[in-house]
């Protein structure tokens, strides 16, 4: 559950996390590992590098949710990684200093086209990271190889994610990846771009 105050999530329109769920639900497969815990942790590290003002490091909570020492020095050993490459990558650089954060988008009657039937929805899309003309996202994963690494882009359909986000934003198209490894943890930022 999302505690998240904003709007963002009680919203009506379509969203890639709905098309997840929808796929899920449709299409059931083997969960390995504690799926929530996995997201409940990439919040408190999303939080912790894009909203900081909904973070209070003295009572270990994000808004109303409660976090261990341990996940929150985990989190910031992540931030800090991440502020490590961004000496090293002068695109990931401008991003953590100029972006724009969870800024979201709306489409009315996005049109589709599924198995040669046209349809249209009201879709949604937030951007961890947004620049003007393009976004991107954070996560946070286990893998400690690239292979798992690639795995988990299949398992949780980030790739999906930021097609999802190219048709809310269609000047968009090109993807970039940037890996950051603390502790046997990969973040990884795809964006897309001109």
């Amino acid at each position: 559950m999302s505690h998240n105050p904003d709007t963002y999530y009680s919203r009506s329109e379509v969203s890639n996390s709905d098309l997840t769920e929808l796929k899920n639900i449709l299409h059931p497969r083997m969960q390995f590992g504690d799926k929530e815990a996995a997201f409940r942790f990439g919040s408190l590290v999303d939080a912790i590098i894009t909203e900081p003002a909904r973070v209070d490091y003295y009572r270990l909570t994000v808004d109303d949710e409660q976090y261990t020492e341990d996940e929150f020095r985990h989190a910031q050993e992540m931030l800090k990684a991440l502020r490590m490459e961004a000496r090293r990558d002068e695109f990931l650089f401008k991003v953590l200093g100029y972006a724009e954060t969870q800024r979201f988008m709306v489409n009315t009657q996005q049109q589709f086209t599924y198995c040669g039937f046209p349809f249209s929805l009201d879709t949604r899309c937030k951007w961890d990271w947004w620049l003007g003309l393009f976004g991107g996202d954070l996560k946070t994963t286990f893998a400690s190889t690239q292979q798992q690494f690639e795995e988990a882009i299949d398992f949780f359909d980030w790739d999906r994610s930021r097609k999802f986000g190219v048709i809310m934003q269609p000047k968009c198209g090109m993807i970039r990846s940037t890996t950051v490894d603390a502790r046997n943890m990969k973040n990884w930022l795809s964006s897309t771009g001109i």
